[in-house]
């Protein structure tokens, strides 16, 4: 007895098994909105993809750490601020001081204010802090990139600036001005670069996202027509 093989039906079970595969692998694309769920959906894509987005991380972190920076910066700046009004007070009593018509109580009472003024100075510098660390006497560094790019925050120095009585002289009070003005600039400029890191790192991290998304998303309209296209193929396969 000769068994004939139905090689139609063959074929057509044949093409079933791989359209309704085929549909399962769009249905999981449409409901995960990834093109690349697997590394055997695309191998070199996932790839790529995974670095991008071990970079994109990356970038992530370093914009905190920048901004941190700026904070840091800010508080030093703020306290710094604050140190340079009472300067200028201490310069204006100094120069009160100078003049031969106050009396000696008069005298007392302006180095009185003079000597808390030279205090809390002090006591800004030694007290003013960020995350635990003393911001006007700690040197920082900020990764703004990788581990190898760093942004160095260095101590401001109390040189001229701490230790300040009512018997210092007005040149002492000028010089303690001029130092502080010029560690306010430093801390300007530091915190431009810094705002300016951030911009650069959200918009180096937003054009890789939109990279890394062209490669590992779905591009629903185009699946969505692959899979309506299988489903048709499956019912017509079906009804054989």
């Amino acid at each position: 007895m000769i068994i004939n093989n139905n090689i139609s039906a063959i074929n057509t079970r044949n093409q079933l098994f791989n359209t309704n595969g085929a549909s399962g692998k769009s249905m999981e694309k449409l409901s995960s909105g990834k093109r690349i769920n697997r590394a055997a959906d695309d191998a070199a894509g996932l790839s790529i993809s995974e670095k991008m987005r071990a970079q994109i991380r990356g970038l992530g972190q370093a914009a905190r750490n920048s901004q941190d920076g700026i904070s840091f910066i800010q508080t030093a700046e703020g306290a710094l601020d604050e140190v340079s009004n009472m300067l200028v007070r201490l310069k204006e009593l100094s120069v009160q001081k100078a003049n031969g018509t106050y009396s000696s109580d008069d005298v007392t009472n302006l180095e009185l204010e003079m000597t808390q003024l030279g205090l809390e100075i002090d006591n800004i510098f030694d007290k003013t802090k960020f995350n635990g660390k003393n911001v006007l006497t700690t040197s920082v560094s900020i990764a703004i990139n990788d581990a190898a790019d760093t942004l160095a925050i260095t101590a401001t120095s109390s040189t001229g600036i701490k230790g300040l009585t009512s018997s210092s002289s007005l040149s002492a009070v000028d010089t303690a001005i001029t130092n502080v003005n010029k560690a306010r600039a430093t801390y300007g400029s530091l915190q431009n670069r810094l705002e300016s890191t951030v911009r650069n790192l959200k918009a180096t991290a937003e054009n890789l996202q939109a990279a890394e998304s062209r490669i590992r998303d779905t591009d629903m309209a185009e699946e969505m027509s692959t899979f309506t296209k299988n489903n048709i193929l499956v019912q017509a396969g079906t009804a054989m």
